[in-house]
């Protein structure tokens, strides 16, 4: 196994395992902001503030993992998503604890996209990128595809000239199909 495969290895453990710490404080998280009407309990600001502390942790836990080149946006963009999560509940928290239930209305949305963020910053790591188109594969060419597309052509436009210098359109709209065939037979 080369340096490179032991690396995305090591760094899909390393994302792994920040994300198996990370699913339950999300849905948790998620849980609260399907239902607002349980932010105005005083436990939930206080698994509020521990939630906001575990994202905090898996933050930081992502901007120490080190990823394989190629992956580098993607996996800062899961960084940036995970303090932005951290950032909005902390904005929430304190709202709640200063404005009360009904300025933390105004900040449902901002918080919900923030932990959609996250899912979706998740679910963009682990898409694996689309594998390249196989190579395209050249057919042999012989010497009888372009011998019969010169024959047409020169035929083609014998005949052409003929029906041309006769006055006999049919002859010369036959010429003009052979020398279309030409074309179509053979393809460089």
């Amino acid at each position: 196994m080369g340096a490179s495969g032991g690396i995305g290895e090591r760094y899909a453990t390393e994302v792994g395992a920040l994300w198996t710490g990370l699913a339950r404080t999300l849905a948790q998280l998620e849980r609260l902001a399907a239902d607002p009407a349980s932010l105005e309990d005083e436990e939930v600001l206080d698994l509020l503030k521990r939630l906001q502390y575990r994202l905090h942790v898996a933050s930081e836990d992502a901007y120490g993992i080190s990823p394989p080149s190629g992956v580098e946006p993607v996996h800062a963009e899961l960084a940036a998503a995970l303090a932005g999560a951290r950032d909005s509940t902390a904005e929430l928290v304190e709202t709640l604890e200063e404005d009360g239930f009904d300025a933390a209305l105004l900040c449902l949305h901002e918080w919900r996209g923030a932990l959609f963020r996250v899912r979706l910053a998740r679910l963009r790591l682990s898409v694996p990128a689309p594998a390249p188109p196989p190579p395209r594969q050249e057919r042999p060419v012989g010497v009888r595809a372009p011998l019969l597309a010169i024959l047409l052509a020169v035929l083609g436009a014998a005949t052409f000239l003929s029906g041309a210098a006769l006055d006999i359109w049919p002859l010369w709209a036959a010429g003009l199909t052979a020398v279309g065939a030409a074309f179509i037979s053979y393809k460089p």
